[in-house]
């Protein structure tokens, strides 16, 4: 399925986390192993450029964080980030550099790339967002089926699926996604890189690069009039 492939949603270049996506051929692969990368990771990170706050939290010198705010390790802040009121990162979490976490979002188990914005009202677990990609107020990456089952992934439009194996899968938004305010992205949602997705959708499945999604019977090619 090559609409879920990590070379096909992503730019290395844009993340801190390259290593970890190295040997690995869908980003849900990746979500077991952040735990452990963050620590190994953090313990590389140049002193004059990050702080260990406290154990395996290590925030950027140039970082904004909010009093209000509560980050848990593992997690690593990137330079120019910013976590503002009542963000809530629970750990195993990668914030991108210029990266921004807003007003009561929760992060857990996740890489944000550089320039990736949640910023008002987000749940973002267990799930990769790509270089500037953004999530509009109140849309949420939600990472465990109402059933408790494995996730798949599934391409509506090609009939294809393939088994994570993983009970807890969010959303893998490529590079330059947007997602529209009050959106859900069901477990196991994969965005193509630069696709738009509509206010108040509910979203699952694979959603090509490049397209807008309307609704689940509706995803047209932007270059389509």
């Amino acid at each position: 399925m090559r609409e879920c492939l990590v070379k096909n949603l992503y730019t290395m270049e844009h993340t801190i986390a390259k290593a970890i996506f190295e040997d690995v051929t869908y980003p849900w692969e990746v979500l077991p192993k952040i735990h452990d990368f963050i620590i190994e990771l953090g313990k590389t990170l140049p002193k004059e450029l990050y702080d260990e706050v406290e154990e395996h939290v290590w925030i950027a010198k140039t970082a904004t964080v909010a009093k209000t705010a509560c980050v848990k390790g593992p997690a690593i802040i990137c330079e120019e980030a910013e976590i503002r009121h009542c963000a809530f990162i629970r750990g195993n979490a990668i914030v991108g550099k210029k990266a921004v976490v807003g007003n009561s979002t929760e992060l857990k188990n996740a890489i944000l790339f550089d320039g990736v914005q949640v910023p008002h009202y987000n749940y973002v677990g267990d799930s990769i967002l790509g270089y500037k990609a953004h999530m509009g107020a109140g849309s949420i990456a939600s990472n465990v089926k109402a059933d408790k089952k494995l996730v798949v992934i599934k391409n509506a439009q090609t009939g294809e699926t393939i088994e994570t194996n993983i009970k807890k899968v969010g959303t893998m938004l490529g590079d330059y996604v947007e997602v529209g305010c009050g959106s859900v992205l069901n477990p196991g949602t994969v965005i193509g890189r630069e696709s738009n997705v509509y206010p108040l959708s509910s979203v699952r499945g694979v959603v090509p690069e490049k397209s807008i999604y309307k609704n689940q019977n509706e995803i047209i090619a932007k270059w389509d009039k």
